[in-house]
C-alpha cells in the first residue's frame, strides 16, 4: 500500500553491528591479562592461568552484559566492561560463578576484591572493571576511544569515572582520558603487586 498525506512515513531502526561473542571477549581478555602481574598473583602456575582464565573474564563479561556495560571496537580488537552508577551486582551469586571458574584460586581473588571494596568509591560513578586490546594492536588508540566513550556519559550524567590501574600502560591510558591517581596504591599480600585507584570528575 503507497503511504498517503496521512500515513506517518516509518524509517528502519539504525543498524547496529553485532557484539563480539562473550567467548570472543573472554578469550581477549585472558590474551591481554595472561602476563599481567595481577593475574600472574592470582593463578601463579602458567598452565593454570591459561587454563582458567577464559571462565574467570567470562564471569566478568556477563555481569556487565546484564547491565548493558560492554563496550568494544566494531571489529573485536578491543574491549572495555565496566558498571554504571547504582549497579548493585548479588555478591553471594558472583562468588560460586568464581568459585566454580577459580577453584582453589579463589581465596586468592576474594583477599583482591576485599582490599577493592575498601577503597571504592561511594559517590556515584562509572566503574571501569577491565579493558583488554587484541595483542600487536595496542598503541593504537583503541583503548582510548572506548574510555572517552565512558567518560562522555559520566560528564552527561554529571557523576565520575573510577578504575583500578595494574600496570603502567593501563595508568598511561586512564591519564590520556583525564583520570588522576585516587589516593595511596592497594597492595597485595605476599609480594603481591599493586593496583593504582583512580579517578576522573565529570567535566
Amino acid at each position: 500500500m503507497s503511504p498517503t498525506a496521512s500515513s506517518p512515513t516509518v524509517l528502519p531502526p539504525p543498524h547496529r553491528p553485532a557484539r563480539p561473542s562473550a567467548e570472543h571477549l573472554s578469550a581477549l581478555l585472558s590474551a591481554a591479562f595472561h602476563d599481567d602481574a595481577l593475574t600472574r598473583w592470582m593463578i601463579p602456575d602458567e598452565r593454570s592461568r591459561a587454563h582458567l582464565l577464559p571462565g574467570f573474564f567470562s564471569v566478568f563479561v556477563e555481569l556487565s552484559a546484564a547491565h548493558d556495560a560492554i563496550l568494544t571496537t566494531p571489529d573485536g580488537d578491543a574491549v572495555l566492561l565496566f558498571l554504571p552508577p547504582g549497579a548493585a551486582p548479588d555478591e553471594e551469586a558472583l562468588d560460586a560463578a568464581f568459585t566454580h571458574a577459580l577453584g582453589e584460586h579463589t581465596e586468592r581473588l576474594r583477599t583482591i576484591a576485599r582490599l577493592q571494596a575498601e577503597r571504592h568509591p561511594h559517590t556515584p560513578h562509572y566503574y571501569v572493571s577491565f579493558g583488554a586490546v587484541r595483542p600487536g594492536h595496542q598503541k593504537s588508540g583503541l583503548m582510548s576511544g572506548l574510555l572517552a566513550e565512558i567518560t562522555a556519559r559520566a560528564d552527561a550524567e554529571r557523576v565520575g569515572a573510577y578504575t583500578e590501574a595494574s600496570s603502567p600502560g593501563g595508568e598511561a591510558t586512564t591519564r590520556r582520558t583525564g583520570f588522576d591517581r585516587l589516593g595511596a596504591d592497594i597492595t597485595l599480600p605476599d609480594n603481591g603487586p599493586a593496583l593504582r585507584p583512580m579517578w576522573r570528575n565529570p567535566r
